[in-house]
């Protein structure tokens, strides 16, 4: 006995570097989103975490009750970003690759200008995440299963 055709393609493993920036994508979910809870409660349980980074606290400080609103925005993105990669979502890899983009120009400027010296440890980082998701098997790993029409 023979098994029916299936209508759609067969599904594609996910590869385990897509696995991990899912991951890595869900922690900058759950880092942003604390930060804006301790933002918005100063003083609270939250804020010994600024001792790891005392310096964004006080710059994130600076610019008031713009600092949970931008980064609730970047809690949403790694959120998109996290669920796309994690269910092999093409909009999730446009989104991941416009989320490390973002990155790569942020670290640039950061290190250029002096801000943020540590940020020159990023540029190579992002780099090759950049290049890895170029990659011939990951932009097909992403590929829609169903074919999308012209112009969409």
């Amino acid at each position: 006995m023979t098994e029916p055709l299936s209508a759609s393609p067969p599904q594609i493993a996910r590869p385990l570097g897509v696995t991990a920036l899912g991951l890595l994508f869900a922690f900058g979910t759950l880092a942003s989103g604390l930060s804006v809870i301790s933002l918005l409660t100063p003083g609270g349980p939250l804020e010994p975490m600024w001792r790891l980074n005392p310096r964004a606290h006080a710059a994130f400080s600076r610019i008031g009750i713009w600092a949970p609103l931008l980064l609730g925005i970047v809690c949403a993105a790694c959120t998109a970003s996290a669920h796309g990669f994690f269910t092999g979502k093409r909009w999730g890899y446009r989104f991941g690759i416009g989320l490390l983009l973002v990155n790569l120009v942020g670290d640039l400027v950061n290190a250029a200008l002096g801000i943020e010296p540590r940020a020159w440890v990023g540029l190579p980082i992002v780099a090759l995440i950049l290049w890895y998701l170029s990659s011939p098997r990951i932009r097909r790993f992403f590929r829609p299963a169903v074919p999308m029409p012209p112009g969409s």
